[in-house]
């Protein structure tokens, strides 16, 4: 793996679309896929949002009805003045909160899902295909009250209509579009939980010879193999399975045979023959966490 590698965004910002597909060409020299999410999905997931948005708002009534039977009030059984700014002031805040404040949050935090875009599986990206922050979040959804206008989202479906991306007011501020999340795949490492990797699974040859064969497992790597190497090229393979549920087998195949060709030439070793390269890369990835990395 050469050095430049670890400089390079994890996604080129060369983006080619069509056909209702965004294509994205890795650092890897591999493309991937995104469909782009259409008017009737997007349509779909706002109104969930918005059903849960007017339940959201019942509750809070409910809640300004008994505190505002509880305040305190003038002798003809009404508000003071200084409580009736502070009750609109309450109230236009909340409205702020519920309406801004959902997508903007659900977006940033919630790996450009809110619930309505959850449930129909499409999501918010950056253009060059990486996740959205809090800023990309703020600016799409702050134009959101432009989109509205008149109403029903008509000048949003209109800015939709007249770009093939489906980028409504809001998407062109900010620099970001709605996509179709794939189906993800089995991990090659078996079973439905989180990845995990125990130190059992890298033991040497010698220690546990049965337990390697049978998960195909790398030998153990030489610790001046595993010194060549920095927490560079461990931020990389961390990048790669935090990517890999995302990328479809073939794809995934192809980033991890090379990566771990790459870094078993930058440990001046042959490559493991007949092992699953993620199994190469976790083993990788365990022993520089086990004996440490250079900077």
């Amino acid at each position: 793996m050469t050095d430049a590698l670890h400089h390079r965004p994890a996604i080129d910002d060369s983006v080619d679309h069509s056909g209702g597909q965004l294509t994205i060409d890795t650092p890897e020299q591999v493309s991937i896929r995104f469909p782009i999410a259409g008017m009737g999905s997007r349509f779909l997931a706002i109104l969930i949002d918005t059903l849960l948005q007017v339940a959201a708002y019942g509750a809070l009534v409910l809640v300004f009805i008994l505190v505002l039977s509880a305040a305190p009030k003038g002798a003809a059984g009404e508000l003071s003045r200084a409580g009736e700014k502070w009750l609109v002031a309450g109230l236009i805040l909340v409205h702020f909160v519920m309406y801004w404040g959902y997508f903007t949050l659900f977006e940033a935090l919630w790996n450009g899902q809110t619930p309505g875009k959850k449930l129909f599986k499409i999501r918010v990206i950056q253009d060059s295909g990486r996740q959205i922050t809090f800023f990309e979040a703020m600016i799409r959804n702050l134009v959101r009250a432009v989109d509205l206008l008149p109403s029903f989202y008509l000048v949003g479906v209109i800015a939709m209509a007249c770009n093939r991306r489906h980028k409504r007011l809001g998407d062109l501020a900010a620099g970001t579009l709605v996509v179709h999340e794939r189906a993800s795949e089995e991990p090659i490492w078996g079973g439905t939980g989180p990845r995990t990797i125990t130190a059992a699974a890298f033991r040497p040859a010698e220690a546990e010879p049965d337990f390697l064969s049978q998960h195909n497992l790398p030998v153990a790597l030489p610790a001046d193999a595993i010194a060549r190497l920095s927490a560079a090229d461990l931020n990389v393979i961390d990048r790669f399975f935090a990517r890999a549920l995302d990328m479809d087998l073939t794809t995934r195949a192809q980033i991890a045979a090379r990566m771990a060709g790459q870094l078993a030439a930058r440990m001046n070793i042959e490559a493991p023959k007949d092992v699953n390269p993620e199994r190469v890369l976790e083993a990788i990835a365990h022993e520089l966490r086990v004996h440490g990395t250079r900077s």
